[in-house]
């Protein structure tokens, strides 16, 4: 057995050794490269707007680090005054470390809906409150049209920008299956439609029928659209959850 991590760079990478090192085998291929989003130039102004009691939310670990970064080389800080909020443990630990401030986010449930039950969003607490969310370029599209519909004033702040690789994919199946891939791991919807997309006809069967593990079940329904037949939601992204999820099951097959 051997399992296929898709998840960009550094994690890709770092989630494989784990693997690898408890003796399951894995390897990592990336799908996207992260670059600095375009409208970082307009986050201090954004930032700046922003009012004592209104709400950031951050949508991944990359969105904080590349806000983070731009802020520190314009001598600029984090507001004092806000409430935040980041999706999964992993991006709520790195944006309270780099704000100094503390940082909601789900417990258990690690997606976009899990964030949107959170007492915090209710409409009674966000209404008419400004909200900025820092993303990539596109994606949780829910997060902004549920708080909206909360009445609440939301902008977003593309800090990172996701540029896929181009990639060989009847190369890529050769590979996979010299190398006995029967497991997957995918933490996006974006990266389960363009993987699926690299996958000539001729290899559709084989790769539906890979085991795929994913973060959240918006994506596990994705993937029974695209006709999987095995897929385990883990219910989170972070790197850590993945392990103990593919470390129980590693040495099956």
């Amino acid at each position: 057995m051997t399992i296929l991590i898709t998840r960009p760079a550094p994690e890709c990478h770092q989630l494989a050794q784990q693997l690898n090192a408890a003796g399951i085998s894995a390897i990592a291929q990336p799908l996207l490269d992260i670059q600095p989003g375009k409208q970082l130039p307009t986050l201090i102004s954004q930032l700046n707007q922003l009012q004592s009691g209104d709400f950031l939310i951050a949508v991944s670990v990359h969105a904080v680090n590349l806000a983070h970064n731009y802020l520190t080389t314009q001598g600029a800080s984090w507001p004092k005054n806000v409430h935040y909020m980041a999706v999964g443990h992993k991006t709520a630990a790195a944006l309270s470390e780099c704000t100094g401030s503390d940082v909601q986010s789900p417990q258990s449930r690690c997606d976009s809906e899990g964030l949107l039950e959170l007492p915090a969003l209710a409409q009674a607490r966000i209404q008419n409150r400004r909200i900025l969310i820092l993303r990539g370029n596109g994606g949780r599209e829910l997060i902004y049209q549920t708080l909206q519909q909360r009445k609440a004033e939301v902008s977003y702040c593309e800090t990172y920008l996701r540029s896929w690789n181009p990639l060989d994919g009847e190369q890529l199946c050769r590979t996979w299956q010299s190398r006995q891939v029967s497991a997957l791991v995918v933490t996006s919807g974006e990266q389960l439609a363009y993987l699926s997309s690299l996958i000539p006809d001729d290899n559709k069967a084989w790769f539906l029928q890979r085991h795929l593990f994913v973060p959240s079940q918006r994506i596990a329904d994705q993937a029974t659209t695209l006709g999987f037949c095995t897929i385990s939601t883990v219910g989170s992204a972070a790197n850590n959850c993945l392990f103990t999820t593919l470390s129980k099951i590693g040495t099956m097959g």
